[in-house]
């Protein structure tokens, strides 16, 4: 029972640690309320075309680790406070709830994010080499294409099929969450699909939002 308390207050936790809106506070600092400028989205592009680059790189940093952090420590506090191993999945659990703070957060009425740098530090600290291939496709997407609604999105997809041809782990877990996670990703560019078909979606580099 004291075991399951743990692990729920670490994920709990992970879910708050995630929902902090760090492109909002970012832009706050700047004198700048992100939700009104750009696309209005909370995420790093819309901090970096409307706040500055330093901004938008300083808040896709703040958001990685969202991700990254809950990985790594809510197991170990985990082993700690319950005296035994943890499950092998609290780790992915709490990488989980951290994108859906990012992208529900409960301080902004559930209006968050679109999940990708939270989502780019869960995965490299669960599948490191899907993480590289995953940031190898969207760079040369990006470059290519410069669009990077649509380089998010099949960054994503490369990830989760990755995790099903070199899975880490003998279960499919790993990359079932990995295919929900790339699902989440494009579910949350809906509008920006829609621009994409309409050809109305602006390359990066412009002014207009994305």
């Amino acid at each position: 029972m004291g075991d399951i308390v743990i692990w729920t207050g670490g994920l709990v936790g992970a879910y708050l640690l995630g929902a902090i809106p760090c492109g909002l506070l970012v832009g706050k600092a700047r004198g700048i309320d992100i939700r009104t400028v750009g696309s209005g989205n909370i995420g790093a592009t819309n901090v970096m075309r409307s706040v500055g680059k330093p901004w938008g790189i300083l808040t896709f940093a703040l958001d990685f680790l969202k991700g990254l952090l809950p990985v790594v420590l809510v197991p170990v506090l985990a082993a700690r406070g319950g005296g035994g191993p943890p499950p092998d999945w609290l780790g992915l659990a709490a990488g989980g709830a951290a994108i859906v703070g990012h992208s529900f957060p409960v301080y902004l009425r559930f209006k968050g994010g679109k999940g990708v740098a939270t989502s780019a530090g869960v995965v490299l600290a669960l599948h490191p080499p899907a993480a590289g291939i995953g940031v190898a496709a969207w760079v040369v997407l990006f470059f290519t294409l410069r669009y990077v609604s649509l380089a998010s999105m099949l960054a994503a997809a490369s990830v989760a099929a990755v995790a099903w041809l070199l899975p880490r782990d003998p279960r499919p877990a790993l990359a079932i969450v990995f295919t929900l996670l790339a699902a989440l990703i494009v579910l949350r560019h809906r509008s920006n699909i829609r621009r994409l078909l309409r050809g109305e979606e602006s390359r990066f580099g412009r002014k207009q939002a994305s």
